[in-house]
Parts: structure tokens; sequence; C-alpha cells
């Protein structure tokens, strides 16, 4: 390990950043040194410059990707290299698309866990639509996450080392009670192949996948579509925004107020004004072309 690298691991220990930042962050870096065969240390604005180009034009890759990249090249000159730089014109950061996600209905919910063939693919899978857990969540619940007493779920340490409670469903302790039973699972709630670890996250979307392909829904699905199909269908039960927040673990309410993009109680609440029109618009067919031979 190099010294740049030790430096740079020991300032984001010390920040106690989430441990995937760290790796990602570390794998951005030294993908940037190999491209150029140098250090970082030496390394300045115009390469840096060449090597945002090269992602974007070279490797084509999204901007969110860019992101990634552009966060670990920022920490790393301004926090362990201690560069007095303006960052936001030496390393800009590329404007992300405002998309919005594609949501089951309640019906493609219940058709797509209907398809899930493994007990515990098909509990992990109920649990983040139930609750509106992150994959990266749920696969790290404990039985002694699940309170039946209260009624809730601890989630210990989400997103953003945050912990919260979700509510606990009925039908979704009825179902972990049934997969409890099923499987008697010693540590982690959903545990994995590996003996004392939790269930891969791969795994879970590689069931996800295959449940989507028999269920025949065309719409693309994967476990974070759970969570934003829990978000929607609370938004059109009537439940207020500041509320999901909570429970989805937002930090920001604007992250959570785009789901008012999508919520068919929302979208739907006014009439089009074709539906205000005295009379129906007349479709009429093309004439027909004539026929000579």
């Amino acid at each position: 390990m190099t010294s740049l690298r030790q430096r740079m691991t020991e300032d984001m220990q010390v920040r106690n950043l989430a441990l995937n930042t760290q790796t990602s962050y570390l794998q951005q870096v030294s993908l940037f040194a190999r491209h150029f065969n140098k250090s970082p240390e030496i390394l300045g604005p115009e390469d840096i410059r060449a090597y945002q180009v090269y992602l974007t034009n070279e490797k084509k890759l999204a901007p969110g990707s860019v992101l990634i990249a552009v966060a670990a090249l920022r920490f790393l000159y301004k926090v362990s290299l201690n560069k007095d730089w303006t960052f936001e014109d030496v390393i800009p950061a590329p404007k992300k698309p405002q998309k919005l996600p594609v949501v089951l209905s309640p019906e493609e919910v219940v058709q797509f866990l209907g398809c899930v063939g493994s007990i515990k693919h098909r509990a992990i899978l109920t649990t983040c639509y139930a609750a509106g857990l992150r994959i990266s969540e749920a696969v790290r619940l404990k039985p002694t996450d699940i309170d039946s007493q209260r009624m809730v779920i601890r989630v210990n340490q989400g997103k953003g080392q945050k912990d919260r409670y979700v509510m606990l469903s009925p039908k979704l302790l009825e179902t972990l009670r049934s997969y409890w039973r099923a499987v008697r699972p010693k540590g982690w709630l959903f545990v994995g192949d590996v003996p004392g670890q939790p269930i891969n996250r791969s795994s879970v979307e590689l069931a996800c996948q295959k449940a989507r392909r028999l269920s025949g829904i065309r719409k693309p699905i994967t476990p974070h579509s759970l969570r934003h199909g829990f978000a929607v269908h609370l938004l059109e039960s009537g439940t207020d925004v500041r509320t999901i927040q909570l429970l989805l673990g937002h930090r920001s309410l604007a992250t959570t107020a785009r789901y008012l993009r999508i919520a068919t109680s929302k979208v739907c609440s006014t009439s089009s004004p074709l539906d205000l029109l005295p009379r129906p618009v007349p479709v009429e067919p093309e004439p027909a072309t004539p026929q000579y031979f």
C-alpha cells in the first residue's frame, strides 16, 4: 500500500465514511492513477480534465458513474492532498438527468411476489415492499429487529449510518413467522450460503429477475422497485409526504417529493381539458385508396 493510499484510507476512517464508500473511492482513485501510470500527487487539473473527458466520451459512462469518480477525486485532492483549488471548476460534476422510476401497480406487486419461488427470497422481497426497505437494509435484518409487541421494524445503520423505525405490517409478520418456522434462521434473519453471513444482495437480485420473467410483467423490476412502490402506494392511499420521508429515511424532503409526480392520486386528480369539451372529438377514418388493379 502506498503512503498516499494509506493517508486517504485514514482520512476516510476518521470521518467515519461508510465502508462501501471507502471501497468505492479507493477503486476510483486507483483507476485514475492507472490511467496515467502516475501517482495522483504529480497529476494536476489538466490531467483530471482529460480523465473526465475520457470517462465521458470514450468510456461513455453514465453521469451517475462519473459522479462517483468526481466525488472520489474531490476527496483525494481536497482532504488528503489539501489542495486549495476551486473544486467546482477544477473537478466539475456532470448534470445528472432527472428520471422518474417505473412503479408497479398493487396488482402487479401481488402477481410478482406470487412468482418468487424460494420462501426466503419471497420473504425478503415482501419485506422490501411492506416496509419500504433498501435491499442493503433488508439483507442485514436480525430476528431481534422485528418487534411484534410494538409492531415495528428497527433498521440499524441504514444509508447515511442512520437508525430508524418502520411499521410492521400484520401480513408481513405472518409471512415472516411462516418463513421462520420453515427455516429457523440464526444470527441474521435472512441467512446466506456462507455460515454466519447474511444473504448476498446479488442472490436476491437474481431471484427478482427470475420472478419477473415468470410473472410476464414487462416493466423493469429490481428490489428497489418495491421500495418505490411502497412510497407511491402510500401517497395514493392518502399518507402525507413528511411521514413517507421518515419511513424511507430520506435526508431531504425534496427526494421524497418526487413521488408526487408519479402518484395517480396527484397526477390524475385534475381532468384533462379534452374531457371538458362539449362533445367527443370525432375520429374520421382515412379515405380508402382507390384500387385500379
